[in-house]
């Protein structure tokens, strides 16, 4: 099994996160620990059909879809930042948006 080959990689936790980015960075640079943690739960008997998706929508509110229109190049930029970091473009310009809010409320001394 995977998670047998390093028992350092098989007893590491997955920490508490302050903000988006820093668990968005510790997952691209932890990968490999989400692959231990499904092997785990295979050996053990316990994965579910679609449970992880079905929790992740019932605790998240629901996105409005909207259009907006970006440079080609800046999307491309997008992509390939996203598929570096393993998400979807769409995520990752969602998580990119939320950071310059969040710097630009902070700047401005407002929270909402």
């Amino acid at each position: 099994m995977h998670f047998a080959d390093n028992a350092e990689r098989a007893n590491r936790k997955q920490p508490r996160f302050k903000t988006e980015a820093e668990e968005t960075e510790w997952w691209a640079k932890n990968q490999e620990f989400i692959a231990d943690r499904f092997e785990e739960a295979k050996a053990r008997g316990k994965l579910g059909k679609g449970t992880v998706a079905r929790l992740a929508r019932e605790r998240t509110e629901a996105s409005p879809t909207i259009t907006i229109r970006l440079p080609e190049s800046d999307l491309a930029r997008a992509r390939t930042l996203a598929a570096e970091r393993g998400l979807r473009y769409q995520t990752y310009l969602k998580m990119l948006l939320h950071q310059a809010l969040n710097s630009e409320e902070k700047r401005a001394g407002r929270r909402w």
